[in-house]
């Protein structure tokens, strides 16, 4: 049993699984209209980022935190906090040059990557569970991206497609792709520090 979630964090939850629904289904609404390809190509050609894949689990995770009373595993609840707040991060660090969107696009690029995650953080800050929390807990942070970065380097490798130029083994020397990838798990690692701390500290 995971610690009870009051009413109004369901009903914030129910919002935000909404809202990266949405946002999934604006963003392949855009894609699949600019590229004119099969719905199946669109689906599977999104399927490459770490974006599309982690507002899934926000849409799952928040569903059933929405209509499950005892809510959702604390820890995994900060990591996937951590994971979105890293999607919003790294996209307008190192990515949001590099695509201009347009119309529905625009809608979409923005909740995926500014609104999305700035509600998971508020939600967490606010309603999840966190006095559970353990700095034992910490490789649970680094394990949904530690697997996507193993999938996505794996799908490159067959097709020669990388989501993210700081990934592409096209361009860049495999030790310089390894030191990208290694910096950013470093910072998956002081983001659960941090979030574990608050759960120690401030929740208490």
């Amino acid at each position: 049993m995971f610690p009870a979630l009051s009413r109004p964090a369901r009903r914030t939850a129910a919002m935000i699984a909404c809202l990266a629904a949405i946002s999934v289904v604006a963003q392949f609404l855009h894609l699949n209209a600019v590229s004119q390809e099969p719905y199946s190509d669109t689906a599977l050609s999104m399927a490459r980022y770490f974006t599309i894949l982690t507002s899934g689990f926000v849409i799952v995770t928040f569903a059933v935190a929405a209509t499950r009373r005892q809510g959702v595993s604390p820890p995994w609840l900060a990591a996937l906090t951590v994971s979105t707040i890293m999607v919003g991060a790294v996209y307008h660090i190192l990515l949001s040059g590099l695509v201009t969107f347009t119309g529905l696009g625009v809608w979409a690029d923005h909740g995926l990557h500014t609104v999305l995650p700035l509600a998971c953080l508020a939600w967490w800050l606010v309603f999840a569970p966190k006095r559970e929390l353990e700095f034992v807990d910490l490789p649970i942070f680094v394990l949904w991206p530690s697997i996507y970065t193993a999938y996505a380097l794996w799908r490159g490798a067959v097709d020669g497609i990388y989501p993210y130029p700081f990934m592409d083994l096209n361009t860049s020397a495999p030790a310089a792709v390894a030191t990208n990838l290694a910096i950013l798990m470093v910072c998956v690692l002081l983001a659960g520090v941090m979030a574990v701390s608050i759960g120690r500290f401030a929740d208490r």
